[in-house]
């Protein structure tokens, strides 16, 4: 019930913000029912009828369009008779929209907000017999409802970094039962491991099979989709590529800055800009015109254009299309990290053998920084100047630019293997809750 309180006081003052977004961008409204009262009977019958009669039933969560990715990547790699009766819930507008392209409307839905009511009901209607989280999604009233309902919990690429850890630690009395009600938890790397394991997770519930993303990270640039996006923006092979990605305020502005300073001397270089978020989409593309810059929006057209003329710059206002987009370039500035967002999965650019760089903030992925830092497959910079001059050596040095390109290839695909390992555990468990319930 304490849990109820706090998350209603927290509506309340931030109910302001929540209506403002809503009525500005249409954020927030969307499955409403779903979030505030949980999954109806009604609805639950639908999802439950993917599902064979009295076979289990998995939920996967996954928050928002990166988890929504990696998930893509998991259950197509599960045994067929483990993967088919599932269904996914998602928090955001975007996560949910690209959950509906890779799986289907008939296995998507809105997750509840963490209320009693809406958790209990949801449980209770969908009869799931496993909860797979996807990282990091601990709501101390979904783990108590799924262990009311004999529902195990797992945790796929768990990531907790020591910050949070102690700060969980400062309230023991009511987080350690969360963490000790996780069945198996598959960590990033050892340090994660130790994490939920202080915090109060079962040694032997606890595994490391390594990061998804490394995973899910693109092999080749040779794809339909990549092809598409260079013919689209009439990409040549004498263009210079610098793609500026989950871009946050003022990362786009210093993107243009520098771009303006250095196409004089390198007519080849192009600018491609992705912001992080939807409701951003317009602002920047203001600000491409203050900078005396041509917008070109995703959306606006079908078209293939003929030529890319310098002062264009692409703005990329789709939901799901970045990683194919990174494939189209040969710099890359992975977004989040000069500000207080703690960076943006840099795997994606790395994987296509990118020269990439990112800010001094990446603490949401501290373990793939350092790796990639560790064998010099990417570059941190600090600030706007920094990184003018590491965009300006990739041009002036061709060689430097395509060393730290195939390195930070060659280090993705060192450490792939993680979904292998996390599939082979999850099949190994389902197969024990399967057999449990058929009893």
């Amino acid at each position: 019930m304490l849990a109820n309180v706090v998350y209603l006081l927290l509506i309340v003052a931030v109910s302001p913000f929540l209506i403002l977004r809503s009525v500005r961008g249409g954020r927030y409204r969307r499955g409403l029912s779903n979030k505030l009262l949980g999954l109806s009977a009604k609805k639950s019958k639908s999802y439950r009828d993917i599902a064979a009669a009295k076979s289990h039933l998995r939920w996967f969560h996954a928050v928002s369009v990166g988890e929504v990715n990696l998930l893509a990547g998991l259950i197509g790699s599960l045994q067929p008779d483990q993967a088919k009766p599932y269904v996914i819930s998602t928090s955001t507008d975007t996560g949910y929209d690209l959950a509906i392209k890779l799986f289907g409307n008939d296995r998507v839905f809105f997750c509840p907000l963490d209320f009693t009511w809406a958790v209990q009901r949801t449980f209770k209607n969908l009869r799931p017999s496993e909860l797979i989280l996807m990282e990091l999604e601990l709501w101390p009233n979904l783990i108590r409802a799924a262990k009311n309902n004999g529902c195990n919990i797992y945790v796929v690429n768990a990531r907790l970094s020591e910050r949070s850890a102690k700060r969980y630690q400062k309230f023991s009395r009511f987080t350690r039962p969360i963490f000790a009600s996780l069945n198996w938890v598959g960590c990033q790397d050892t340090e994660v491991l130790e994490h939920f394991r202080s915090c109060g997770t079962a040694p032997e519930n606890l595994e490391v099979t390594g990061s998804l993303k490394f995973d899910n990270a693109p092999s080749t640039r040779d794809t339909p989709a990549v092809l598409e996006c260079k013919t689209w923006a009439g990409q040549s092979d004498e263009h210079l590529v610098w793609l500026v990605g989950s871009t946050q305020p003022d990362e786009e502005k210093m993107a243009l800055s520098i771009f303006n300073r250095l196409v004089h001397r390198h007519p080849n270089l192009r600018l491609i800009l992705v912001p992080r978020h939807p409701q951003r989409f317009d602002e920047v593309d203001q600000l491409i015109g203050a900078f005396q810059n041509t917008p070109l929006r995703r959306s606006s057209t079908k078209k293939s254009q003929t030529e890319w003329p310098q002062d264009r710059i692409l703005l990329i206002d789709t939901i799901g299309e970045l990683m194919h987009w990174w494939g189209t370039a040969h710099l890359a500035t992975v977004g989040g990290s000069f500000g207080s967002r703690g960076g943006q999965n840099m795997l994606e650019p790395a994987g296509y053998g990118c020269a990439v760089s990112f800010g001094p903030d990446t603490r949401n992925f501290k373990q793939i920084a350092q790796t990639l830092l560790q064998n010099e497959a990417a570059v941190r910079v600090k600030d706007e100047l920094e990184l003018q001059h590491f965009i300006g050596r990739c041009l002036e040095d061709p060689a430097y630019r395509i060393r730290l390109g195939k390195q930070a290839a060659d280090t993705v695909n060192r450490h792939r293997g993680a979904v292998e390992r996390t599939c082979k555990a999850l099949d190994q468990r389902s197969s024990e809750v399967k057999l449990s319930t058929d009893r």
